[in-house]
């Protein structure tokens, strides 16, 4: 049986999927890891825990399906992006919890390299603007603040990479040779990486206090990286993207123009951009979409928000309001509108298009007549608000009309969502009907590097429509819930 799969690594959990020609899912399995906040504005992850979860997921859902690797043909990686890991080259073993992308203790780190020239400092070589968001802040921080840490890794003891790194090299042999290399998609978000040279900035390492010796080798993302071994053994890893990138190109959207959102722990919009670098001027990323092994790589602009369902998760774990995360939808169905209130989760500050470090969450517009129904609906919304100023950000750097709005991830499955979000951006979304495209990128990208899919048209024919939501607000409404969001906002500003 000729088969793909993919490890989707997550923020909240690591799944294994298997793919058939067709894309559509053969066999899976996943398991949640666990969220370590030792601090306020501090997330980490137990690096080990990820790397079990990954070889015991492959078990089960081979298991579960009735397959073996040798019906692999090959397997690609997709991951949480930004998040870094450090660990001993010698024992294998992370010398410190992986510090996760949502982590905002690097924001002295950000002012210091801002300096009197701003957060767009090296927005000409990196495509981003400094935030604690990005890997390289990350790294230097371990480097500064874990005892011996910085010896060790001028003395080339230490690896480090983001979570792509980690597996591949664990999944590739480890000390016994596995591969230390990232893909560009990935190396594109440390804040480390040119962007148009596709390799290591010298200037960028010397800021931040990076020896050279530790980062990855970046590579294509779609190329034979090394062969797998455990569960994985002898299955050719021929993959690599970051999740949302992952997701852009598993949603089919290859051409200059064509757009996704994925709903997940956050919201992330991209638009592929092709082969032109556009530079933002409205708060969005420029960054890699995609490299095939002896090609140019091609391009995106992205909007990124830290808090999608995570803020629902937030409601679950924080605040019990509810026990699981399905419950939100019919909570907030509970209530006709939100009663006017709106919850900004601005937790780990606000990212695009704003860029605030130093905004933090808010609860506004609570009367005596507000009860669990407006919260949860407010939280709900907040993430139709963040993407709805993300998209107009992009209508302004792209000159792209959306007419429809591609949509993937956990929080699809949200009806009530998806409408408030078609009313809001006044834009048709669309649904396709495997909505976890981003573990099915990253199998479209291993298969396509092994021949199992002939070239994009062949994986293209596989996508197709599982549910559309058409506007429906008045455009007074609209812009009344526009601007009243945009108050609640201004209230975030300056807190931290």
């Amino acid at each position: 049986m000729a088969l793909v799969g993919a490890i989707d690594q997550g923020t909240t959990s690591t799944r294994f999927m298997v793919f058939d020609h067709a894309g559509q899912v053969v066999a899976m399995a996943q398991r949640p890891h666990e969220q370590h906040f030792a601090r306020p504005g501090w997330v980490e992850h137990d690096a080990l825990e990820i790397l079990g979860n990954t070889l015991a997921v492959v078990e089960e859902a081979l298991a579960g399906g009735g397959l073996t690797a040798a019906d692999l043909v090959a397997v690609g990686i997709t991951n949480q992006r930004e998040t870094t890991v450090v660990w001993d080259r010698a024992t294998g073993r992370p010398v410190h919890r992986a510090i996760v992308w949502q982590d905002t203790r690097t924001d002295g780190i950000v002012e210091r390299l801002a300096g009197g020239a701003g957060p767009d400092r090296f927005r000409a070589t990196t495509g981003l603007p400094l935030a604690t968001y990005f890997s390289g802040p990350k790294l230097s921080w371990l480097l500064d603040e874990v005892p011996g840490l910085r010896e060790r890794a001028e003395a080339g003891e230490l690896c480090a990479g983001t979570i792509d790194s980690w597996l591949l090299w664990n999944l590739t042999g480890g000390t016994g040779g596995g591969r230390h290399a990232t893909d560009v998609t990935n190396a594109s978000r440390t804040l480390l990486m040119d962007l148009q040279t596709l390799d290591w900035s010298p200037a960028l390492m010397a800021e931040m206090g990076i020896p050279a010796s530790m980062l990855p080798e970046i590579v294509p993302s779609i190329g034979r990286l090394g062969t797998g071994t455990g569960p994985l053994a002898c299955v050719p890893i021929s993959g690599i993207l970051g999740d949302q990138q992952a997701a852009l190109f598993g949603q089919g959207c290859h051409l200059a123009g064509e757009a996704k959102n994925t709903y997940g722990t956050g919201c992330f919009l991209l638009m592929n951009t092709g082969f032109e670098q556009v530079a933002s001027t409205s708060g969005l990323l420029t960054t890699v979409a995609c490299q095939v092994e002896g090609e140019p790589p091609t391009y995106a602009l992205e909007g990124s928000v830290a808090m999608a369902g995570a803020t629902v998760q937030w409601l679950r774990d924080q605040m019990g309001l509810i026990d699981e995360a399905a419950e939100v939808e019919a909570l907030a169905s509970t209530v006709d509108d939100n009663g006017d209130v709106y919850l900004v989760p601005a937790f780990s500050g606000l990212f695009a298009p704003r860029w605030r470090s130093d905004a933090r969450g808010v609860i506004v517009g609570l009367t005596r007549f507000a009860d669990r129904g407006h919260i949860a609906r407010a939280a709900l919304e907040s993430t139709a608000f963040q993407v709805a100023e993300v998209l107009d950000a992009m209508r302004a750097d792209s000159g792209v009309a959306f007419s429809e709005l591609r949509v993937d991830g956990g929080m699809v499955a949200n009806d009530l969502l998806m409408q408030f979000q078609a009313d809001l951006l006044d834009v048709e979304v669309v649904r396709p009907v495997v909505a976890e495209t981003t573990a099915l990128g990253a199998a479209y990208a291993a298969g396509l590097a092994e021949g199992f899919w002939s070239d994009l048209d062949d994986i293209d024919a596989n996508w197709r429509e599982g549910r559309r939501w058409v506007p429906g607000m008045p455009s007074a409404e609209r812009e009344r819930l526009t601007a009243r969001w945009g108050e609640a906002v201004e209230r975030t500003l300056g807190w931290a």
